[in-house]
């Protein structure tokens, strides 16, 4: 036992374990964020409230029960960078480690609880081969974990569009609009669920999903996003 933690010391001295967020070295007692990058997390605490800029962006688009995002997004912000080392540097933990989080604050909310199922916004089979995992599954993970609701896999990607990056409004709407379906209805009929992705831009690929969604029978759909960028 002594052998193999002075071997983790001295892995840890020549390659010691950064934080996510600011790149700082990782102190014994941390995980994946540093304490003083948690403690600042830029939280909107949108969810404690029905009418919030998130729920905005849904009025008469999408019949929604309530809608909400857990972090701020600004340029070359904490939560950029986090977002960068979980979609672009295989840093899935982050997804994990921050849907934890953002589920740990949900189920202290009204406006989230009876949620039957998390449903993450899925990526196509091509994009999920490339990247080896679907981002959105692992903040829909962390949230698992902390609000004890199990995730389904139903809703899929049947099209493989082009990046949503630097698009207008109206072609990020074209680009995804018949691009999901629901594989099997059974499952979801008569249940309140989860909707789940990473960073809310214009909400147009949460519109295209929650209009497949919607028709499941007695369905009813709330929506949570990791960040939200406001262009």
């Amino acid at each position: 036992m002594f052998k193999i933690s002075k071997l983790n010391y001295l892995f840890d001295l020549f390659y010691p374990k950064i934080c996510m967020s600011c790149g700082n070295a990782l102190k014994s007692q941390e995980e994946i964020i540093c304490i003083k990058c948690l403690l600042r997390l830029p939280k909107t605490g949108f969810h404690f409230h029905e009418d919030n800029p998130i729920s905005r962006v849904f009025w008469g688009r999408i019949n929604i029960e309530a809608a909400t995002s857990f972090l701020f997004f600004s340029k070359q912000g904490r939560v950029q960078s986090l977002m960068h080392n979980l979609k672009y540097r295989s840093q899935k933990e982050v997804g994990i480690k921050l849907g934890n989080l953002f589920g740990e604050d949900l189920i202290k909310s009204p406006l989230y609880q009876n949620i039957d199922f998390i449903v993450p916004v899925p990526l196509h089979p091509k994009k999920l081969s490339k990247r080896g995992y679907n981002q959105s599954f692992m903040i829909a993970k962390g949230l698992s974990d902390s609000m004890q609701i199990d995730i389904n896999l139903d809703l899929k990607r049947k099209i493989h569009s082009s990046t949503q990056t630097k698009k207008s409004r109206y072609d990020r709407w074209k680009n995804v609009k018949d691009i999901f379906e629901i594989s099997d209805n059974n499952q979801l009929e008569g249940k309140r669920v989860l909707l789940v992705d990473d960073v809310l831009t214009t909400g147009a690929t949460l519109e295209a999903c929650a209009n497949n969604l919607s028709k499941v029978k007695g369905i009813s759909i709330c929506i949570a996003t990791l960040a939200y960028a406001n262009i």
